[in-house]
């Protein structure tokens, strides 16, 4: 590997951004069920879903604040590391950015002090329009960051122009380029993952809960809300999967050709369990079904997907690299399936609490890394499989790396990063950590609690 300015360039743009994804997913998952317990709670009158709501709150809380920190970073490196790719997209990748943050950061960190702080200070009913508002925003936030990414690999509505020498893609129509064509499908998609890594952060913690034998009734209900979940979205993914391949067949063969590890152009082409790709000896070995491939992208046994060999091979992604990550996003989404329905059909039989099923309840806690890999996977087959192209067909990786920077530059720019992102990730488990270890009962040493001892205090003092 050379360690020029595009290599660390690409490593310091991925560091940051698997890292600061670690935390949207989860506020995307824990908001959509913060609304779903508060109207428990509404609904019910009861109040372990308020005790259930208002502790997840002040996860929900922590996650964001370090979610927000640890993503302002990448937009400096746009201008610092990518200024020429900037300088290219910028019309274009300005506009649902701006949008993100008008219509969705805004609505979600505007609404967050009432979901914080509004309990026994607003009725009931807007401090759960406040829960939903900051849930909707965390996916609207979601939408116009994966509309302005797949405008990349699909680009469309644009013209290019030639501004004193320098190339530039300009929109042509603003709404085809928000619903281009694989914007609606990956952002399903992305909002699937972000529902099933919220759910198994609750799963895990509430297994935690159940197998201490601590807060026990909170960790049930808990619990079976978010395996629900989990199970809904685990079931829809492979469905939504399938329509992204057949966007990414009609719009990035290459890239479909290197998830399968596909050389040559065939029918009845194979759809590979596990397995491993030489592109040096251009054979993919492993178990596959036969046809498979084929039958999901065209509905035909028989369709013909094109290989590797259509295209020049320095346009080839790093093809094991993208096989490997590919497939282990699948077999985690596959094991998602079938432990959310086994746990839900031990829910209805109402075995999954006993002593019998202690040990799949145990499995549950440290499963909650196993949708960060997932989702992070997704997004590295996507990014590595579209390579060698920053944007699909337009503009290559290594042409829109910045001219004006050198690598020792970047070599340092890194390191510190690294320094500060383990600084702040070590930070977040301790919080979360503290208010695990705390609990649900702990709620009275909040924010509100010290505002009515306050306000307890002086109605003592005052005159009768």
């Amino acid at each position: 590997m050379t360690w020029d300015v595009e290599t660390l360039s690409r490593i310091q743009f991925a560091f940051t951004i698997m890292f600061h994804y670690i935390f949207p997913p989860f506020s995307i998952g824990l908001g959509l069920l913060l609304v779903v317990n508060e109207s428990l709670f509404l609904i019910t009158k009861k109040k372990i879903y308020e005790k259930i709501t208002r502790f997840w709150i002040k996860i929900f809380a922590a996650n964001f604040s370090v979610g927000v920190a640890s993503g302002i970073v990448m937009e400096f490196e746009f201008g610092t590391n990518w200024s020429t790719y900037s300088r290219f997209v910028g019309d274009i990748f300005g506009s649902p950015l701006a949008a993100e943050g008008i219509f969705a950061f805004f609505l979600e960190s505007g609404f967050l002090a009432i979901l914080l702080f509004g309990w026994n200070r607003v009725k009931p009913g807007m401090h759960l329009f406040a829960t939903i508002m900051v849930a909707l925003g965390s996916m609207l936030s979601g939408f116009w960051i994966v509309v302005a990414n797949s405008w990349q690999q699909t680009p469309v509505a644009y013209e290019i122009v030639v501004d004193y020498g320098i190339r530039r893609a300009v929109i042509t129509d603003f709404w085809e380029m928000v619903f281009n064509p694989s914007s609606m499908v990956r952002f399903t998609h992305v909002i699937l993952g972000a529902w099933i890594q919220g759910a198994f952060l609750v799963l895990s913690v509430s297994a935690y809960y159940l197998i201490k034998q601590k807060h026990v009734e909170f960790a049930k209900k808990s619990f079976a809300i978010a395996l629900g979940l989990a199970a809904i979205a685990s079931l829809a993914q492979p469905f939504v999967g399938h329509e992204h391949a057949k966007v990414v067949r009609e719009w990035q063969p290459a890239k479909l050709a290197a998830f399968e590890g596909l050389y040559e152009t065939q029918t009845n082409a194979p759809l590979y369990l596990i397995g491993w790709t030489n592109p040096e000896t251009r054979e993919t070995s492993g178990i596959a079904i036969p046809g498979m491939l084929s039958f999901l992208v065209h509905g035909d046994f028989d369709g013909e997907v094109k290989g590797l060999e259509e295209f020049p091979e320095e346009d080839w992604p790093a093809v094991n690299g993208v096989f490997q990550s590919y497939h282990l996003m699948v077999a985690l989404g596959m094991l998602f399936i079938g432990a959310t329905l086994l746990s839900l059909f031990l829910l209805w039989r109402k075995k999954l609490f006993t002593p019998s099923w202690s040990w799949l309840i145990k499995l549950y806690i440290p499963a909650v890394a196993l949708p960060v890999m997932a989702n992070q996977l997704g997004w590295v087959s996507a990014e590595r499989g579209r390579q060698p192209w920053i944007v699909q067909g337009l503009l290559r990786t290594s042409e829109g790396v910045s001219k004006s920077i050198s690598a020792p530059e970047v070599m340092i720019s890194l390191i510190l990063f690294v320094l500060v992102y383990i600084l702040l990730f070590f930070v977040w488990l301790y919080v979360l950590d503290r208010e695990i270890k705390h609990g649900p009962d702990h709620l009275s040493s909040g924010v509100e609690a010290g505002f009515h001892k306050k306000s307890e205090r002086m109605d003592a003092i005052k005159p009768h």
